[in-house]
């Protein structure tokens, strides 16, 4: 079990619009379908929905790639080494 805590991510991969379903399904472990049809309900009922995917869109960050998280790894790999 990993110790670092779950960061929510804007989906690269399960993406319709934005990703904000699929990252907030994988995040929850939810199936994405069931996001979405909770953000459709929200929308039909008031704005609320449109409002809160628009403030995720903008604060969620994307999903890093595994060449960003790469590039990552090397850069802590060199501080590490540097600091022995």
């Amino acid at each position: 079990m990993s110790d670092e805590p779950k960061k929510l991510y804007r989906s690269t991969g399960d993406r319709l619009l934005a990703g904000v379903c699929g990252g907030l399904a994988g995040y929850f472990n939810l199936d994405p379908t069931l996001v979405r049809v909770i953000f459709v309900v929200l929308a039909l009922v008031g704005l609320g929905g449109v409002i809160l995917y628009l403030l995720l869109w903008a604060l969620v960050p994307d999903e890093p790639t595994a060449e960003e998280l790469a590039t990552i790894d090397h850069i802590i790999d060199q501080e590490i080494d540097s600091s022995d």
